[in-house]
Order: C-alpha cells, then sequence, then structure tokens
C-alpha cells in the first residue's frame, strides 16, 4: 500500500498515531522551574504569561485559561446567557464535547447542517432554520417549533478548518443570538486575516493532548469584552470573593482554574506554534501530492483561509470504501480513524430538533483522517537555536 509507504517516510514510529504531542523546545526547563518555585496548582506566573500569550497570538483582548476545553465551553455559553431550558443552534458533526458543553448547563442543542468543502455549520443552512423556525421577540430570538428561546449559536471548526464564520456572525447578529465559537482546533487557524475564536462575543480553544499546542489538559476563553473576561476568571476559580484570607463565595462557580504547571507546559508549546504550523503545512502538502495522484479528495483549507491543518482527512467514495481503508491502515499500524459519529446518533441527542442534516450523514459516511503529528526535527534553524538558548 503506498500510503503506508509514504506514512512510514514522514513517521518513524512502528505504530503511527493520529496525533501525539511534540516536546521539543523548553519544556522540561519550564516544568522543573515551575515546581522549584512550589507554585504548582492554579496560582502562579505561568497561568498569567499563558493567558497572555494566546490572546496575543490570537489577537483577542483577554484570554482566560480553564482546566479543559469542553468547560471552557460550558462557562462562555453560560456567560453570553444560556441557561436551563434554552437552546443552541450547533453542528452535529463535531466532538461530543460540543454538545455536551450545552447540556451540562440544562439546555437542549439544535442541529443544523455543515458545509460540504469546510465540515463547519453552513451559514445557509442557519439562515434558512431561523426563517423557518425563529421569531424574534422583545428579549431575544424565539424557536416558533418549541417555543424556546435560542440562547446562543455555537459554530465549530472542524480539524482547523474555518468555517464561513463572518457570514455566521453577520446571520447571529441579524437575529440577535450570541455567536460562541468552538474554536477548539483551530489554533493558529486564520479567516481572511483574522484568528477564529475572535468573531463572536467570545471563543474557546482546547490544549487536550492531542491538540496542536498542548498543556497536558486544558483550555482558554478569549474575549474582547473585559467585562466577560472578569466574570469568566471569577466563575473558574470557585466564584470566590477576592480577600486576603476570608472564604466568601457570591454564586455558584467553578473548580475549573488551569494549575501552573499545565500553563508552564503550554508557553513553551507556544513558543513553538509557528514551527509546528509550518511542519504541518508541509505534512498536509505531501498527503495533498499523494491524493491527487489518486484520484482521492484531499480536504484543503477553504478559500481566503490558513488552516493549521490539525487532522489531515481525505474524502472516500462510500462508507464502505471507507471501512476498508480503515481496516487496511489500522492493521498494518497506521491509526486512521472515521470523523465522529453524528451527535443526533448518539442516545442522549438523538431527540434534539435537526434540518435533516443531509450533508453531515454523507460526510460520516465518507471521512477519514489521517495521521497529522508534527514529524520529529521539524524545527527551523532558527527555531531551534532560540529553545536551545532558553534551555
Amino acid at each position: 500500500m503506498e500510503l503506508v509507504s509514504l506514512i512510514r517516510n514522514i513517521y518513524s514510529e512502528s505504530f503511527v498515531p493520529l496525533h501525539r504531542p511534540v516536546f521539543a523546545g523548553t519544556e522540561r526547563a519550564d516544568l522543573v522551574e515551575c515546581i522549584d518555585s512550589n507554585f504548582v496548582s492554579s496560582v502562579g506566573e505561568k497561568v498569567t504569561e499563558m493567558e497572555r500569550r494566546v490572546a496575543e497570538y490570537s489577537g483577542a483582548g483577554h484570554g482566560v485559561a480553564v482546566v479543559n476545553g469542553t468547560n471552557a465551553l460550558q462557562v462562555a455559553l453560560r456567560l453570553v446567557g444560556v441557561e436551563r431550558d434554552c437552546e443552541v443552534l450547533t453542528q452535529s458533526l463535531t466532538f461530543v464535547a460540543t454538545c455536551n458543553a450545552i447540556a451540562y448547563l440544562g439546555a437542549h442543542p439544535v442541529f443544523v447542517d455543515v458545509d460540504r468543502k469546510t465540515m463547519g455549520l453552513s451559514p445557509d443552512a442557519l439562515e434558512e432554520f431561523l426563517e423557518e423556525f425563529g421569531e424574534r421577540r422583545g428579549n431575544g430570538c424565539y424557536n416558533r417549533a418549541s417555543g424556546r428561546r435560542i440562547a446562543a449559536c455555537q459554530p465549530m471548526h472542524t480539524f482547523g478548518h474555518p468555517c464561513r464564520i463572518d457570514e455566521i456572525a453577520d446571520i447571529c447578529r441579524a437575529w440577535g443570538i450570541p455567536l460562541v465559537e468552538d474554536a477548539a482546533e483551530s489554533l493558529g487557524s486564520f479567516y481572511n486575516g483574522r484568528h477564529t475564536g475572535i468573531f463572536g462575543r467570545l471563543g474557546v480553544f482546547s490544549f487536550n493532548g492531542n491538540k496542536i499546542v498542548t498543556t497536558g489538559g486544558g483550555g482558554m476563553i478569549v474575549t474582547d469584552d473585559e467585562e466577560l473576561a472578569k466574570r469568566a476568571k471569577h466563575l473558574t476559580t470557585t466564584a470566590k470573593v477576592p480577600h486576603p484570607y476570608e472564604y466568601v463565595h457570591d454564586e455558584l462557580g467553578y473548580n475549573f482554574r488551569m494549575p501552573n504547571l499545565n500553563a508552564a507546559l503550554g508557553c513553551a508549546q507556544m513558543e513553538q506554534l509557528p514551527g509546528f504550523l509550518v511542519a504541518k503545512r508541509e505534512v498536509a502538502e505531501r498527503y495533498a501530492a499523494f491524493f491527487d495522484e489518486q484520484e482521492v479528495e484531499f480536504v484543503r483549507e477553504p478559500e481566503g483561509c490558513q488552516s493549521n491543518y490539525w487532522l489531515n482527512a481525505i474524502i472516500l467514495d462510500s462508507r464502505q470504501e471507507r471501512d476498508d481503508f480503515l481496516k487496511a491502515t489500522n492493521d498494518q499500524g497506521i491509526m486512521t480513524r472515521p470523523i465522529w459519529r453524528l451527535m443526533s446518533e448518539l442516545p442522549m441527542y438523538e431527540h434534539c430538533q435537526h434540518d435533516g442534516l443531509e450533508v453531515s450523514k454523507w460526510l460520516e459516511e465518507r471521512v477519514v483522517n489521517l495521521p497529522s503529528s508534527v514529524p520529529d526535527g521539524y524545527r527551523s534553524k532558527e527555531q531551534g537555536t532560540r529553545s536551545k538558548g532558553k534551555q
């Protein structure tokens, strides 16, 4: 199988995972420094530094570090007013965290179809859904079918490829629906020159172990709204009122604080993000050239976008071809996987309203992810010298 030879030429492992972290910078030294400081929990300068680094890189005014991307979404949704028995418009073709964050608040996902090319929420489908079911009232937008308030719209940038987020933002503004971006997979991705995650009131990144930048486990809320950022920090630090020694909590909060140890790892990873992006683009280009020759569709970044190519993907001709491909590659120690099972097909969300999801169902049957890690030895000479000097 020629593809196996290509992948083994890129990655030297006997078993090639889908995506593994690379620690080739100052991670070890930064972690030791953090341990030596005795500040290893949620109080420490590395947390503040990580928040600053991500906010500056993405172009957001503020960043709030939390324990994972799912909890970041949960808090972001609460901040824009999502509460029990509200609805959130989102996509069914996504990782389960997108919907779990909604359910944790007692709200209901409503599934709108995705675009064929971006695999993210379709503004055309969103507009059609709202024209059919949306009803503007004095206190917001309501769903005529359910009678519930539509409290937010939460699109996701699938595999790091930006969806048509500017059009989605325009629709949300027109209907008075707050926009929260699930940018968990898209750190390093840009739409028309603007980083993902900053088109709505809040955006969210993930730093899970399989993401392009990892803190082991972690997430980040970004926003330009200073008051929302302060409230996010308050809610995620158990809603504790600042005081030198008293323990007073003024509302129901969460212990979602990112530990300083995780942030130290993340700061070292953020230094290497430019090198990671270059290396991952080179891998994507090698895949693209190979699959062009095989006349197989390789998922490329959308027009006008710069994708981080977090997970590379191909689109096969049928479910059977997909299943045969998955078995052949995994049998040879090459980890490939299908795209997620649609959320609307999972037992906890199968009752949720949707618009038919024609494109989502078509993609679910055909999309396969390929190994997409940053290869060893990825760093440029300049990057390697800079990291070596810091160690």
